[in-house]
């Protein structure tokens, strides 16, 4: 992997350290040209130069350096769909597919899928560099197959048996359009990262709401709320990739146009018969070779040859409007494996989160409880506090400044602490009573 990143990485222009000794000379005035401003990012958007990794058909890497306007007419895309796979911005998950090319932006992995080759924004990233080697696996072990294949299929043209690959229509992953295949690890890539990230939370969620539930305090509180936000974030993002890829599979025009291999293959059989037929003119209703064509009518030559080519174009843009009326299966079966993938990343966030809120459920039902406690114990309180403050009023009678004969009975105060007890304990037992009849405390 570390070979692979030293290869991958660019090398730093011997121009950018020129121009940061150039444009901050001070003037002849004193003061620094373009105070402030940072010239060497200004030259490098406005060059817009980046670095890309090509990886062609045969599994072979390499790194370029093209602007932006090279990639639109190299790839014939518009500049609102470059604007996806730019990193300084954040945009959902997509796949589009184009004309000639396919604009995939599923989380780390940013790329454009031509017909020949993929072009990925370099990147620092290890799901980058792991793509680009998996890219490279993939296509050197499909060459391998297709040879062999090449050869069994001599074999029984030789021996004239069928070979039912042929007949029912191979649907081995291996001899898959090298633009599905690309798209494949693609998917595969976008869905690992994201089941690897749904099991860590996992692992991560269980044993701290278990926590949680068993004791339930401000530390543990925050840790699940921290835990609960990056839940809703990931959520998002399977929701988003789920999304694309059933939006995707429920749409056969898509579908159609992200066929590349055969849609180059028509185009180019289109412009081949159309030149043949113009090699060729009717004489008296027999066809015949036609002579060397003198300089004077090669004006003429070539405006036919112009018209022939844009009746072609016409007829590829006419023959893909008219529908899908190729076979789309081995992209709905590719699309409908990694939706399953996907879909079961989102069922296990779902269920996550629906433990999360059990768990908040059964926190709140405890916290009611105590609450419930409080309450019941508050009254307990306030009840026992009327019934000694007639002990009060008692004292408050007696402390007055007046004279009583039973002030000089020795007995009396007895009594009368006696009473007040019966009394006080009397009314404490008629409230019980009374907030068990309501049904206000369980006794």
């Amino acid at each position: 992997m570390a070979d692979l990143k030293e290869r991958l990485l660019p090398a730093k222009p011997a121009s950018a350290t020129n121009l940061r000794d150039t444009s901050y000379r001070p003037s002849a005035s004193g003061r620094q040209p373009f105070q402030g401003v940072d010239v060497l990012g200004l030259k490098k958007r406005g060059q817009g130069l980046r670095s890309w990794i090509r990886v062609d058909t045969s599994g072979n890497s390499q790194v370029i350096e093209v602007d932006k306007f090279t990639i639109m007419r190299r790839c014939d895309l518009p500049a609102r769909d470059l604007r996806l796979l730019d990193p300084l911005f954040v945009y959902p998950s997509t796949i589009l597919g184009r004309e000639k090319a396919i604009v995939v932006n599923l989380e780390q992995i940013r790329c454009i899928i031509t017909a020949d080759e993929v072009l990925l924004l370099n990147s620092l990233d290890s799901y980058v560099l792991q793509y680009v080697v998996e890219l490279q696996r993939r296509l050197t072990t499909a060459g391998v197959g297709e040879e062999w294949q090449s050869e069994d299929n001599d074999l029984n043209r030789r021996r004239g048996s069928r070979n039912f690959d042929n007949l029912f229509g191979n649907t081995s992953p291996d001899y898959l359009p090298f633009e599905f295949r690309a798209l494949e690890v693609a998917l595969e890539a976008a869905c690992t990262f994201l089941d690897s990230q749904a099991a860590e939370l996992e692992i991560e969620a269980y044993p701290l709401l278990d926590e949680l539930t068993s004791k339930i305090s401000t530390l543990n509180l925050e840790r699940v709320r921290r835990l609960k936000s990056r839940l809703v974030a990931l959520t998002r993002q399977v929701q988003k990739v789920r999304d694309e890829i059933e939006q995707l599979m429920d749409d056969d025009g898509d579908m159609a146009e992200m066929y590349l291999t055969e849609k180059k293959s028509h185009m180019e059989s289109s412009i081949y018969g159309d030149q043949s037929s113009m090699g060729y003119r009717s004489t008296d209703g027999v066809l015949s070779a036609s002579a060397p064509v003198s300089p004077v009518s090669s004006p003429l030559e070539g405006r036919k040859l112009e018209k022939t080519l844009s009746i072609a174009r016409s007829r590829q843009s006419m023959r893909s409007s008219e529908g899908p009326t190729e076979s789309i299966e081995q992209l709905e079966m590719l699309l409908e494996a990694y939706f399953v993938v996907i879909d079961s990343t989102l069922n296990k966030l779902t269920s996550l989160k629906e433990y999360i809120d059990d768990t908040e459920d059964f926190i709140n039902i405890q916290l009611d409880n105590v609450r419930n406690q409080l309450i019941q114990f508050e009254l307990l309180l306030t009840t026992a506090t009327f019934v000694v403050a007639i002990f009060g009023v008692v004292a408050g009678i007696f402390g007055m400044n007046f004279p009583i004969a039973m002030f000089d009975n020795p007995g009396a105060f007895k009594w009368v602490l006696i009473i007040t007890s019966v009394i006080g304990t009397f009314i404490f037992c008629s409230f019980l009573c009374f907030f068990k009849h309501r049904r206000l405390m369980p006794l």
